[in-house]
């Protein structure tokens, strides 16, 4: 974070200080990775033919229960099958009937049934395994799919090639990262973070407004300003903190003064009936505004539906206070995100958007096949569903299988490093291609022998 005022100076977090230097919020989400870029291209690692290839990552923190949404069970006990009937879809599957806008839209995504992982039943370790494709160990803190697409593809115009709405997973009762940032690959490519709600009326975007402290200095003379302090800087220039912070000078600027970046984050362009068919809640809007970003040139769009398993209504449905039930999750919980998501889908097939963006729903774990006595499922990273669309995906197909309480994969079971690549394959990125990893040494972009889900492409 960088601070000014008109007539002060500025001081960096490292203490290194430039006079009326103008202030952004997220400077570090705005690196450029131009030369990385060209060089992966050069050592084809990169599919210049997917090059128009978008991501838009739905993250459902808290975890749905796979019984009660994807892979139910009908003719389990009660006490496994749960409350809900299943219904028919447009696909060769059944899912919950509290999803009947899914059902008219599932020829257009399908479903992985078996996925699984082997490590703590925490939220945290999900969200780093589920988003990163590996599990934080030994201080190795490994990137966001998004953040290595984007060191990988580079940004395609002054819009941040990642983007996250409407903000970064908070607490979730661990203390490891969450994977929402670029990890070892540095600051300069983490990605741009919302920090605004756009169900609000009055929704703007903090880094795209000019500082309330700058003064009589005027956001249009920022750029001629620099020539003047750099002159007087010369020795500050020559270091590598400098060197950054040019380059998200730059870009900071670029963004803040882009019509086109105006344009993509403003929803009052969007007719109302428009907005009303994501739903006017945080996650339906956030879905309007992933579909904005990505029609303006975003790479990368991740959307949080929800920040925090605490203080909030989410897919944490242990049953107890504060936590939700299962009775809960369908009239709160369902209804919202089957809207915003299906709205999405039909939105992006009728722009001509959805074959060149993959959109796909996870979490960090499933739920326990046995329903509690307080009414609720718990924690169960043994096995639970995903799902995918566009980008290449054919809809409408199940692929693994659960066993007949959903409790283990039965049928190709898929870890979240097969997730990572699974976007990788979709975005056009060679899955040999190698980080500059932590003291610069080569760092694999999936794990060896991580291999796509491939019959989600056939």
């Amino acid at each position: 974070m960088l601070k000014i005022s008109g007539q002060g100076s500025v001081a960096t977090c490292g203490g290194v200080r430039r006079r009326d230097f103008l202030e952004v919020g997220a400077l570090g989400a705005l690196g450029l990775s131009l030369p990385a870029w060209a060089a992966a291209k050069a050592a084809r690692k990169v599919d210049p033919s997917k090059d128009d290839r978008n991501a838009i990552l739905i993250f459902n923190l808290g975890a749905p229960s796979q019984l009660d949404t994807w892979d139910m069970k009908p003719d389990a006990p009660r006490e496994i099958r749960g409350p809900f009937q299943p219904i028919r879809t447009k696909g060769a599957f059944q899912i919950s009937e509290i999803f009947p806008r899914h059902a008219a839209v599932a020829d257009k995504f399908s479903l992985v049934r078996s996925c699984y992982h082997t490590a703590a039943a925490v939220h945290d370790t999900g969200h780093q395994m589920m988003q990163t494709g590996r599990l934080f160990s030994g201080g190795i803190n490994s990137p966001h799919v998004g953040s290595a697409a984007e060191f990988l593809r580079g940004r395609r115009n002054e819009l941040p090639a990642h983007v996250i709405l409407p903000e970064p997973m908070g607490p979730t009762g661990g203390n490891m990262p969450h994977g929402q940032d670029a990890g070892f690959l540095g600051k300069s490519h983490d990605p741009f973070v919302l920090n605004a709600d756009p169900a609000k009326a009055d929704f703007r975007v903090p880094d795209l407004l000019p500082p309330k402290n700058l003064g009589e200095a005027r956001l249009d003379r920022r750029k001629n300003l620099r020539q003047v302090v750099e002159d007087a800087t010369r020795y500050f220039e020559s270091t590598e903190t400098a060197k950054l912070m040019d380059e998200s000078f730059s870009l900071a600027y670029r963004l803040m003064t882009s019509a086109r970046a105006r344009d993509a984050f403003d929803l009052t362009k969007e007719p109302a009936s428009v907005r009303e068919r994501y739903g006017m809640s945080r996650f339906g809007q956030c879905c309007l505004l992933a579909r904005r970003l990505v029609e303006a040139g975003v790479r990368f769009v991740t959307i949080n539906t929800f920040i925090t398993v605490f203080n909030e209504i989410t897919w944490d449905i242990h049953g107890s206070k504060p936590f939700t039930s299962i009775a809960g999750m369908k009239d709160i919980v369902a209804p919202m995100y089957d809207q915003g998501y299906s709205a999405l889908i039909e939105d992006l097939h009728q722009r001509g958007l959805l074959d060149r963006t993959l959109v796909c729903n996870l979490a960090e774990f499933g739920r326990t096949p046995k329903v509690n006595p307080a009414g609720g499922r718990d924690h169960w990273p043994q096995c639970w569903t995903v799902y995918f669309a566009g980008g290449g995906v054919k809809g409408g197909r199940a692929i693994g299988k659960s066993d007949e309480i959903g409790g283990f994969p039965a049928e190709r079971p898929v870890k979240p490093s097969e997730i990572a690549a699974t976007i990788y394959h979709s975005l056009g990125l060679d899955l040999e291609a190698e980080l500059p990893g932590p003291a610069g040494r080569p760092f694999p972009l999936v794990d060896f022998g991580a291999q796509p889900v491939k019959e989600l492409f056939a």
